[in-house]
Order: structure tokens, then C-alpha cells, then sequence
């Protein structure tokens, strides 16, 4: 194993790298489809009432690939800058129309909270630990929710270490286009 990355700003910023050059390789479209096969099989054994997603960001798995995603009752993220903070709003399918204080595309329906969320992940340990924009929003949810089923959703090449901190909480799952990990 390799030692932790002790820069989460610079490992954030190489993980960045690396993914928009694996989003303009071929192999991106193989690892997306990989993920929509083995996410419809998650999620059928998990039966959500409520399933969270995410509106993707550039070279991210996009939730909206997986045909059951439109099947199931849904919820967007919603971020506040001040006081920061996340809440997922139901979302009825529809190209969203709205932006939370971050800029990323909402919904504008109301606050709910999901049973299943998937969480993008910049970066990922095997424990189960994410590195994501480094704003904390997902940590803030989950912690606030801990009863809740999280995948987080990331490419192999996303594997990394780095130290765990206070604030930091373990994903139930993490998928990959290679593989299921089931953190201990």
C-alpha cells in the first residue's frame, strides 16, 4: 500500500487531471456502461423508496445513463454557501431549471430525505472514504443522516490513500466500473 497523500488540495487536483483525461479516452464510454449494469443490479437489490442522486459534473459517472434512475422517486443536492450546507430536494426528472449556491443544477421541489444517495467521488480509498471538491457538503449530509445507504460512484483510476480527519465519513459502498467495494 502506498503511503497517504499528505496534500488534499494537490491530490484533488491530480485526481481532476487524471479523470478529464480518462472522460476524453475511449475507454470512458466502456467504464460508463460498466457502472450502469452493475449500478441497475445494486439498486434493484436495494429497492430505494427514495434514491438521491447527483446532476453530473464533467467526467463524472452520470446517474441519468441508468434507465431505472426514471423509474424510481428521485432527489437532487441543493448546497448553500452560507451557512454551508446540503439538502436533496425531490426532483420529478425534468432538465433541472435551477442552480444551488454552488452553481451545479437543481430541483426546486421539496426537502426530503433520500434512503439511498449516490455520491460522486473525485477520490476513493478501500475503507470507504471519499475525496470530493473539498467542500465538505456530502460529509455535513451524511453525518447529519447516518442511516442512510451511500454508493459512492467512482472510476478505478480514483483509488487512492489519504489520512482520514474528523469530519470524513465512510461510504456504505463504492462502485467502480471494475468492482463493488464493500468497506469493512
Amino acid at each position: 500500500m502506498s503511503p497517504a497523500h499528505p496534500d488534499r488540495p494537490a491530490l484533488r487536483r491530480e485526481l481532476l487531471a487524471a479523470r478529464r483525461d480518462f472522460a476524453a479516452s475511449p475507454a470512458f464510454q466502456t467504464a460508463q456502461a460498466a457502472v450502469v449494469d452493475a449500478l441497475h443490479d445494486l439498486l434493484a437489490q436495494l429497492e430505494p423508496e427514495l434514491l438521491g442522486v447527483y446532476w453530473p459534473l464533467a467526467g463524472e459517472f452520470d446517474p441519468g445513463a441508468l434507465p431505472l434512475v426514471s423509474q424510481l422517486a428521485r432527489a437532487l443536492p441543493f448546497a448553500r454557501r452560507d451557512p454551508a450546507e446540503m439538502v436533496f430536494r425531490r426532483w420529478d426528472g425534468a432538465e433541472p431549471t435551477a442552480k444551488d449556491e454552488c452553481g451545479i443544477a437543481t430541483s426546486t421541489g421539496a426537502v426530503v430525505v433520500p434512503d439511498v444517495v449516490l455520491v460522486p467521488c473525485v477520490g476513493f480509498t478501500r475503507e470507504g472514504f471519499r475525496l470530493g471538491y473539498g467542500g465538505g457538503y456530502f460529509d455535513r449530509w451524511l453525518a447529519a443522516h447516518p442511516g442512510v445507504t451511500t454508493i459512492g460512484l467512482a472510476w478505478s483510476g480514483g483509488e487512492t490513500h489519504f489520512a482520514v480527519e474528523a469530519h470524513d465519513r465512510a461510504l456504505t459502498l463504492v462502485l467502480t466500473e471494475r468492482e463493488l467495494i464493500a468497506p469493512e
